[in-house]
């Protein structure tokens, strides 16, 4: 069995303010106020494992030692089928310039990887989003969630953050940086996530 979440303040070990808006919007009705990394002055821990799962215990385990609350870390990313799953949790990497983080460079070049492997159509691929929630005692839980879609060229969309404009999730006509963040929240890899981690931990 699981162990609840009993408290209406929640660290949210991220310094992605997309991400957090997204986190927070999703856990809004359930009366929980969202506190982000850098509100709280925590570092962004290394993040040394090849797995989302490994990242986002790093993270979490990180910041609820530091601040002694339970904290909520998520790693996400897209595999896309034809790169092996590449990008992968490597996914914010592909962005690393050195001053910051460039998904448009990102996306062009996972665009031009499926180009130099000329992947058939449609381009397959996932974006999938685990959440662990640990506690300063060192236990935690673990939630996950995925969307399954394809790579679409060239990017469409300025709504949304990271990948979102070359997504396109399956039973869809747009990207999610085509929708609205309300509509994409339904169906998305973290919404999917945080559906699992309300029913694990609110009861």
């Amino acid at each position: 069995m699981n162990r609840m979440f009993d408290g209406d303040r929640l660290l949210v070990a991220t310094h992605n303010k997309g991400k957090l808006e997204e986190i927070a919007h999703l856990l809004e009705p359930f009366g929980v106020t969202v506190v982000g990394a850098a509100e709280m002055d925590l570092p962004e821990p290394e993040e040394t494992e090849d797995t989302f799962v490994g990242n986002a215990r790093i993270k979490a385990h990180a910041a609820a030692k530091a601040t002694g609350l339970p904290a909520l870390a998520d790693d996400s990313g897209i595999e896309v089928d034809a790169l092996n799953g590449a990008p992968g949790v490597y996914t914010a990497d592909w962005a690393e310039t050195g001053q910051g983080r460039d998904f448009v460079m990102a996306m062009t070049r996972t665009h031009d990887e499926l180009e130099k492997v000329n992947a058939p159509y449609p381009r397959t691929a996932r974006f999938c989003s685990t959440l662990v929630l640990a506690w300063p005692d060192g236990h935690d839980e673990v939630f996950e969630g995925k969307v399954e879609g394809q790579c679409v060229w060239p990017m469409r969309g300025m709504d949304g953050f990271g990948y979102d404009p070359m997504f396109q999730p399956d039973g869809y006509d747009q990207t999610f940086g085509e929708m609205d963040r309300w509509e994409k929240n339904k169906i998305s890899h973290r919404a999917r996530a945080i559906s699992a981690f309300v029913k694990g931990c609110f009861g």
